[in-house]
C-alpha cells in the first residue's frame, strides 16, 4: 500500500454523552487506520474524524477536579498546572485533543494522523 493509493473515508462521530476516553479509543484505531483490513504499522492509512457536540461529552468519576494537566515553559520554577475543568471550560475540543494524541504511537506519523482530526 503506497500513501498515494490511499483512500480516506470520512467518518462523523457525535460526541454527546460518550466517555472523552472511550471516545478517544474510536477516533485512535479510525486516524491509524486499525479498522481496514489492509492496515500496516508503518502506513499512515488512515482516514478522516470529524467530532461533533464536544461541548455535551461526558466524565467518569471526579476527573474534571481532579485531572491535572502539566506543561512547562522551559525556563526553571515554569510548571504550569491547569485543571481538566478549567482547560474544558476554556477550550473543550484540547481536553479530546490531548487524549487522542497520547494514545497515538509515539513515532514520526503522529504529527501526520492528528492533522485529520477535525473537532467542532
Amino acid at each position: 500500500m503506497n500513501n498515494k493509493k490511499v483512500t480516506r473515508e470520512v467518518h462523523k462521530i457525535d460526541a454527546e454523552d460518550k466517555a472523552i476516553g472511550r471516545l478517544a479509543t474510536q477516533i485512535v484505531m479510525i486516524l491509524r487506520g486499525k479498522n481496514k483490513p489492509e492496515f500496516q504499522p508503518n502506513i499512515d492509512g488512515g482516514g478522516i474524524v470529524e467530532i461533533a457536540n464536544i461541548k455535551q461529552a461526558k466524565f467518569t468519576g471526579n476527573k474534571p477536579a481532579q485531572k491535572i494537566y502539566y506543561r512547562h515553559s522551559g525556563y526553571p520554577g515554569g510548571l504550569k498546572r491547569d485543571k481538566m475543568k478549567d482547560v474544558f471550560a476554556k477550550n473543550p475540543a484540547e481536553v479530546l485533543e490531548k487524549a487522542v494524541w497520547n494514545m497515538l504511537p509515539k513515532n514520526k506519523l503522529r504529527s501526520e494522523m492528528i492533522k485529520r482530526l477535525k473537532i467542532t
